[in-house]
């Protein structure tokens, strides 16, 4: 978990270190410097802007859907303990704030049964498949993924694109909805990716997110 509020001062006593400060200050600069489509576990993902999302509101439905059923108390414990550290100061702010999102990542990856490697930062490109379809699914149309797919499999996308459209208008509060819309995406962006890399198996059923 988080730990104590004396945990966070010591760790911020860390940074104030001119050493420290200089190491964290180069992270920032280079995660936050480059821009590319969503991934899981990119600090411009889907779950990472969910997180900060939540934090930005104090509402925790926001992330809530990102994570299994199983694993919510985990998270909704963790979300009260990062929003109280969020009030000391900027830097036990900000050092909140990423370890709030490499734990929700985390915990996302863990429950679909993939390790955890850590934070990308937002230069890291996604596979092309899965920036094809984050791009598709910003313009709320796939017919750029359509041109270069066969004719064959044109059905099954336009299919997984219109179930997760049609899951895409859910109340904020309603984390039950939240979570069919996550799994429609992930089931789409994983068919994309697929296709993309020559790996395809209509029959697979797509959890990896």
């Amino acid at each position: 978990m988080f730990g104590s509020k004396s945990l966070i001062k010591r760790r911020i006593m860390f940074f104030k270190s001119k050493f420290g400060i200089m190491q964290f200050l180069a992270l920032f600069m280079f995660v936050f410097t480059y821009k590319v489509s969503a991934h899981c576990d990119s600090m411009v993902g889907p779950v990472v802007k969910a997180s900060q999302k939540a934090l930005e509101t104090a509402n925790i439905n926001y992330v809530l859907i990102w994570v299994q059923a199983k694993d919510e108390q985990e998270i909704r414990t963790l979300f009260e303990k990062v929003m109280s550290v969020r009030k000391l100061n900027n830097e036990a702010k900000e050092l909140a704030d990423v370890y709030f999102f490499e734990t929700v990542v985390r915990i996302h990856r863990m429950g679909e049964g993939e390790p955890y490697t850590g934070l990308k930062p937002a230069g890291y490109h996604p596979e092309a498949g899965i920036e094809e379809a984050d791009n598709a699914i910003e313009q709320k149309s796939v017919k750029n993924i359509l041109t270069h797919l066969d004719q064959k499999y044109h059905a099954k996308v336009n299919e997984l694109f219109g179930v997760l459209q049609s899951k895409s208008y859910y109340n904020v509060d309603d984390v039950k909805a939240g979570r069919e819309y996550v799994e429609a995406y992930v089931h789409f962006i994983h068919f994309i990716e697929e296709l993309y890399s020559g790996n395809i198996n209509q029959d697979k059923k797509h959890h990896n997110h």
